[in-house]
């Protein structure tokens, strides 16, 4: 397995990022997949030399984070593990955003789901139009300096709004995003007019997400055939140019 340097750091983590999305309850119509077949899909991919995995806060109401915690039981110190914070994770007003009262208690969540005492990389899960982005970052400086976090990384952002993040990390001297997690992939290349050549420029690292198309690249689908974009919520989630895609 090749590996990559994460951002500007001197971490190594595999080319091949292993999602946890599909772990747990099924949600948004996708996934399901249990205990069993989450550990049986993270040893396959350890067997193939992915040491980088993927979840989130919210994936499966949470349990996406236990069953990647209790697949990488006695194998922690070997994988980097991300996970995100910013989606709603209770039904209360301030269970949701990227203010120092919710990241800081997300990230205790989180911990106890992973059965973990550190977070390789936190990422926001984009934009928080009520937060500052400073509050978020000076959170975040509090997780790194506890030892909870060691690096921090934003998803879903645009141009300007990783630019804001980058600058005020520089400024006041806060952990700098060193990956941003972004949709990409040969019919959704929305990625390649601002953000690329901004990452290249501040080193940040490029994670993407449904490189695939969910599915729709590997022919598994074709135009007019049954499949996950017959789920309301998927209907143009994530956006693809299909007309190209037939004939990729």
């Amino acid at each position: 397995m090749q590996m990559r340097v994460l951002g500007s750091t001197g971490l190594l983590v595999s080319k091949l990022c292993m999602g946890a999305w599909t772990f747990g309850k099924d949600k948004f119509g996708l996934g399901g997949l249990d205990a069993g077949q989450s550990k049986a899909i993270v040893d396959r991919a350890l067997d193939a030399g992915i040491n980088f995995f993927d979840t989130s806060n919210n994936y499966s109401f949470g349990q996406s984070e236990e069953l990647l915690g209790a697949a990488l039981v006695g194998k922690r110190e070997q994988v980097v593990v991300s996970t995100k914070v910013r989606s709603p994770t209770g039904e209360g007003p301030n269970d949701q955003g990227l203010s120092r009262h919710q990241l800081i208690r997300s990230v205790e969540q989180s911990l106890k789901r992973l059965q973990t005492d550190y977070i390789d990389v936190l990422i926001i899960h984009g934009w928080d139009e009520l937060t500052p982005p400073l509050e978020t970052l000076r959170a975040m400086d509090d997780l790194v300096r506890s030892g909870k976090v060691r690096y921090v990384g934003g998803s879903n952002l645009c141009a300007w709004q990783l630019a804001e993040f980058l600058a005020i990390s520089e400024r006041e001297g806060l952990p700098r995003f060193e990956i941003l997690q972004a949709y990409y992939n040969l019919v959704g290349r929305e990625l390649e007019h601002e953000l690329i050549p901004l990452c290249e420029y501040k080193k940040v690292g490029i994670m993407t997400w449904s490189p695939l198309g969910n599915g729709y690249l590997t022919g598994k689908y074709r135009h007019g055939g049954k499949g996950r974009r017959d789920i309301p919520m998927f209907s143009n989630f994530p956006p693809m140019n299909l007309e190209t895609g037939e004939k990729v």
